[in-house]
């Protein structure tokens, strides 16, 4: 497969390139998904194939085949692009240096998830959608799991010779209840699933059956529940919807294509002015975020990234103050920056591009239970159920699927369609209480969109529960 890369790289050079990479990839994915106690569909899908950069001044050029044979051509192909764009001058492009290695690194796994049954994972999903249907109350239920199993063989033609394997897997299920006029639903591990890099061990780990009562009972009892009061109020997030919190109001913003201007189209740019690094106020003193591919078992978690970058950890936000970016070789270069080593493409048949890759709010010194007991009056909101942010990552809206209103530090009586609004740094400014300990989880979103044509990426986003003083709730209607 090295042979495969490296044919594409010698094509693209051959053609006038004054750099060139290339990533051969097997891709193989499996998907099962049940609703109402049926399997109504199992998916396993396996794509191959070889993609690659070519650099020439300012300009990529990118092209992909799935048949290995074509691989030098593949490299030619991509110099003639780049050439083309070659035509709008621009200045050169340099790249950061990063090592050069020759190298392997794999997904550490305690169970090969396609070493496991059809069979025993048809079951689970059989389970626990019955169970949840068999609840008063409930009207459709659905699960799913999922798992990848990614082999990558990087060759560049600065000398890099990298072989990754990546594998990932994830479960969710949802009971869903249906009203006079309105449905309600309540998900469990979070609304998307919880993924992360590992195999069957983490469908164990989240054990679906056992949160089955729960999540059907919380279903039924929103349709009688009260709705979520409109005003202004502190608000304390569980740690799921904090880690898309992150996600769409850190995450996305910090990613320097954007920043520079690079990712306009699909969606939008950034608020940050790379000026403003190492000075502007993101949030309170509390709020302390890393970049960091590095964390056992978390979504965004690689041995390389798809320049051949290491995985790192990168400081993001520092006691409240913006100090780094999402970076790749050639914006890295441009800002002046080391590169972060955050460029991943969606197979083989996609250009890299900078990815987050766990962009995670480290632990606080409170708990859940202490951030109620200390709050006057407040809502605590649970599991997103809608979100919206404008195209520079700056006002944002979202919904939850549940409230509990807090009064004298206890909780009250649940609440129905819970939504909060914001501006981001006073949003994170007002951030002051903050848990961490066993309540601190490495949340996986498995459907981060991006780029044109579109990409999905896998990200990670450590969090738990945190306090926000003084957030306009109810808006949303």
């Amino acid at each position: 497969m090295f042979e495969i890369s490296a044919a594409a790289v010698e094509g693209a050079l051959s053609a006038g390139a004054t750099y060139a990479d290339a990533r051969t990839v097997v891709a193989r994915h499996q998907r099962l998904g049940a609703a109402d106690g049926r399997i109504e569909g199992i998916v396993e899908d396996e794509k191959a194939g070889v993609g690659v950069r070519a650099l020439i001044g300012s300009s990529w050029g990118f092209y992909a085949v799935n048949d290995f044979g074509k691989a030098r051509e593949a490299g030619e192909r991509a110099v003639a692009i780049a050439k083309a764009s070659a035509r709008v001058p621009g200045r050169p492009l340099p790249l950061a240096d990063i090592p050069i290695v020759e190298t392997a690194y794999a997904t550490p796994v305690l169970e090969n998830p396609f070493g496991v049954g059809i069979g025993e994972k048809a079951d689970l999903l059989v389970r626990v959608t019955s169970e949840m249907l068999d609840a008063p109350g409930i009207s459709r239920t659905s699960g799913k799991l999922e798992f990848w199993d990614t082999d990558k063989w990087f060759v560049s033609s600065q000398g890099h010779r990298i072989h990754q394997n990546i594998v990932e897997s994830g479960c969710g299920m949802d009971a869903l209840a249906i009203g006079e006029g309105e449905s309600q639903v309540r998900s469990y591990p979070q609304s998307f699933g919880q993924y992360e890099t590992g195999g069957f061990e983490v469908i164990r780990k989240w054990d679906l059956p056992g949160h089955v009562g729960r999540v059907a009972e919380e279903a039924a009892a929103l349709l009688s529940a009260d709705h979520c009061p409109s005003g202004v109020t502190d608000v304390v997030l569980e740690g799921s919807q904090l880690a898309l919190q992150i996600h769409e109001s850190v995450g996305h913003a910090i990613e320097l294509d954007r920043i520079l201007g690079w990712e306009a189209a699909y969606a939008g740019t950034s608020f940050l002015d790379l000026d403003q690094l190492g000075s502007l106020r993101y949030g309170s003193e509390l709020m302390n975020i890393h970049a960091d591919a590095t964390i056992p078992g978390a979504l965004g978690t690689f041995g390389f990234d798809d320049e051949g970058t290491p995985a790192q950890r990168v400081p993001i936000v520092q006691e409240g103050t913006w100090v780094g970016v999402l970076s790749g070789r050639d914006t890295a270069s441009i800002a002046g920056l080391p590169p972060g080593g955050m460029v991943r493409a969606d197979g083989y048949a996609r250009i890299p591009m900078v990815r987050m890759t766990n962009v995670g709010l480290e632990p606080g010194p409170h708990s859940l239970e202490e951030i109620i007991s200390d709050t006057r009056a407040g809502i605590l909101m649970d599991t997103n159920r809608s979100w919206s942010i404008d195209d520079r990552r700056l006002n944002f809206q979202f919904g939850c699927e549940v409230g509990w209103l807090i009064k004298d530090g206890r909780l009250g009586r649940m609440l129905k369609n819970p939504t909060y609004t914001g501006i981001t740094p006073q949003f994170w400014g007002s951030m002051d209480r903050l848990a961490g300990g066993d309540e601190w989880v490495h949340w996986g979103t498995p459907n981060c969109g991006k780029g044109q044509p579109g990409q999905v990426g896998h990200t990670g986003h450590s969090a738990a529960p945190a306090r926000f003083h003084d957030v306009r709730v109810g808006v949303l209607g």
